[in-house]
């Protein structure tokens, strides 16, 4: 509906609404403080209101970074690499490499909860990250592919700065999400707009913008019951207004 059929529809995701898009806008804003600390400024030229959620994560993220990071930053980078006939493209909040050796990505999360570590090895982000590092990350390699061994992937998060999640990579991993992220886009890429099913997970629907135009329900589902695991969450922890201008990509052969 959002992505194919291109529709609008003015439906609170989750309630209370001003405390889910303030929550929102502060993850974006912890986003574009780190990107401008990465980038050089200085910590005090960004620092937030003190006694603030985004303060806090801002304190926890100087006092406790993810470790043991190679030397080359680049934050908010853009990879793009053909997948069959259609194109994969992500926006990295950081890849941190060192030519010859390793490239490690770094995704910042602010949810309240911790998602549960085999939720996090099965998230397509995760899937295809790492695969389009290994697939586009020559340019931050010397010009030289990636292996899937040199890459790995950190979830940090901003209320548990010493419970960060590293998965690290490897050829079986990438093989197996190349074939599945395939099959994903020709399953897509042949269906018809309207042949998509619903849900089995009704859970799901509490937190869609949608679930009144499928008839699931009005009312959105309670932010504070929602388990780190749900999509609202995921909405709430990530630099969602972030977006893309396909027409600015160029696709990069191989």
């Amino acid at each position: 509906m959002r992505y194919l059929l291109e529709l609008a529809w003015p439906a609170v995701e989750a309630e209370p609404a001003d405390e889910f898009e303030a929550r929102i806008r502060d993850g974006e804003a912890f986003h574009r403080m780190v990107q401008q600390h990465v980038l050089g400024v200085l910590p005090a030229g960004v620092a937030p209101e003190p006694g603030s959620d985004l303060a806090a994560w801002w304190d926890n993220y100087l006092a406790s970074p993810p470790p043991d990071l190679p030397p080359a930053r680049h934050p908010e980078i853009t990879l793009s690499a053909p997948l069959g006939e259609h194109r994969l493209i992500a926006k990295f909040d950081l890849i941190a490499s060192e030519p010859g050796s390793r490239a490690v990505i770094v995704d910042w999360k602010t949810s309240a909860k911790r998602p549960r570590p085999g939720w996090l090895i099965q998230r397509l982000q995760t899937r295809v990250y790492r695969y389009l590092l290994v697939r586009a990350g020559a340019s931050l390699n010397s010009g030289q592919p990636l292996q899937p061994g040199q890459v790995e992937m950190i979830y940090w998060f901003a209320n548990f700065p010493d419970e960060p999640e590293r998965l690290r990579y490897d050829a079986t991993q990438f093989e197996a999400d190349g074939r599945y992220l395939m099959g994903m886009a020709a399953e897509i890429a042949q269906r018809d707009d309207e042949v998509f099913s619903l849900t089995d997970d009704v859970k799901r629907c509490l937190f869609c913008a949608y679930r009144s135009l499928c008839r699931r329900g009005v009312e959105a589902g309670d932010l504070d019951a929602a388990d780190a695991d749900t999509a609202v969450a995921e909405a709430a922890s990530s630099d969602w207004a972030a977006g893309f201008d396909f027409e600015q990509v160029g696709e990069i052969a191989f």
